[in-house]
């Protein structure tokens, strides 16, 4: 028995460091995402890239032109590299209509733009072109910041001989084949689905702060002092009612925000996602909501649903495919969760009696958290870059 508590707390040790590690290194702002629009009717094609400059910057370099480096980038230095710009994008973006031999379809970028989305300022490049044949399937590439972001997506609204759907490209999916008449509202629910799951493992500040809720889900406060839950079943029905409180709270302030009922700025919506993690660990260490936990669980889930709702805003889809993109995303973050508790929960409750658990875990664990997030929200609500890139 003590050998199989042994491996228990190597296993915990090992999966605490590595998830605090990861979140570490991670971003602390919104993730990476642009957005392209495409309608390909015939052999013509027109659409629209959306790229932050914040993105640009990192893929090319945009500051440092006029002003000499100052961390501002300016309309001047932004229209200075409006070529470097147009080659960037074509060179990574690729469209091919009709058999697999055929030739790509020839892209040109129009007039530079710029648009403000919720995170920031947005390079808008408008595009044309024309596909050698005019029928067939398409075969769409984006490899955009790939390489500089493994967790940049391209967020593509396609539109097909009249008919639309939602895509998304990430490293391992830069290139899809789409079929208008095969196509089916079946690829823009699973497509949203696999997102979501990704958000919430991918995205830290969401993941630590599911944690640091489930971290004292197996102990009973007495006092002063924790004790083990008797049973699994105990700890799971806690579980269960903060998850489903969670998951209630965000798809309802992801569906107002999606929708256009209500707007936040994204460094606010930021800044409070910071706040419910510093909040929920600092609760494990001096416990102010003790019981209930579930309603807290719900409150902070509606700030953190307008975080998700970012990745959808922006796409400007029809209310039926924003709708299926909208279920399909909950549908990822659910699971996403489910997955998480399913690690979580059956190493936790193992070694529930053991110091390490108390001390290491729930209190050590409690206290990174806390830390990292304060840091989070310093650089959030001011702006600034401390320990991220």
């Amino acid at each position: 028995m003590r050998a199989r508590v042994g491996w228990g707390r190597l296993l915990w040790l090992a999966w605490t460091l590595a998830l605090l590690a990861g979140a570490g290194a991670a971003s602390a702002h919104k993730a990476s995402d642009a957005y392209l629009s495409l309608d390909v009717t015939g052999a013509q094609v027109r659409g629209q890239l959306d790229v932050a400059l914040r993105d640009i910057d990192v893929a090319i370099g945009l500051d440092g032109g006029e002003a000499g480096g100052d961390g501002q980038i300016t309309w001047g230095e932004l229209r200075q590299r409006r070529d470097a710009l147009a080659g960037w994008a074509l060179r990574n973006l690729s469209l091919t209509r009709g058999t697999t031999s055929a030739e790509p379809c020839r892209l040109a970028v129009g007039a530079l733009q710029v648009d403000q989305h919720t995170d920031g300022t947005y390079a808008v490049l408008p595009l044309t072109g024309s596909c050698p044949q005019a029928s067939g399937p398409l075969r769409v590439g984006y490899r955009l910041l790939f390489e500089q972001d493994a967790m940049h997506r391209g967020l593509v609204r396609l539109t097909l001989d009249g008919t639309t759907q939602a895509l998304v490209f990430s490293p391992e999916r830069p290139e899809q084949r789409i079929d208008a008449a095969q196509a089916s509202r079946w690829t823009t629910l699973g497509q949203y689905i696999v997102e979501g799951m990704w958000h919430i493992w991918l995205g830290y500040d969401h993941a630590l702060f599911l944690v640091a809720l489930l971290l004292p889900a197996v102990l009973v406060r007495e006092g002063k002092a924790w004790r083990g839950v008797a049973g699994l079943g105990g700890a799971s029905g806690g579980v269960l009612a903060v998850i489903t409180a969670f998951t209630a709270a965000h798809a309802l302030s992801l569906s107002l925000a999606t929708f256009g009922w209500i707007s936040l700025p994204s460094r606010l919506v930021e800044s409070a996602i910071a706040l419910t993690v510093v909040l929920a660990a600092a609760n494990n260490l001096y416990p102010i909501v003790r019981e209930r936990r579930w309603l807290a669980a719900f409150g902070f889930g509606l700030i953190h649903g307008f975080g998700f709702a970012s990745v959808l805003a922006g796409l400007g889809l029809s209310r039926e495919a924003l709708a299926l993109a909208l279920v399909g995303f909950n549908i990822g973050v659910e699971l996403g969760q489910i997955a998480l508790v399913a690690l979580f929960l059956p190493l936790a409750f193992r070694i529930r009696d053991t110091t390490f658990y108390r001390r290491g875990v729930l209190v050590g664990g409690s206290l990174l958290t806390l830390a990292l997030a304060l840091v989070w929200l310093v650089e959030r609500v001011f702006d600034l870059r401390l320990i991220t890139p």
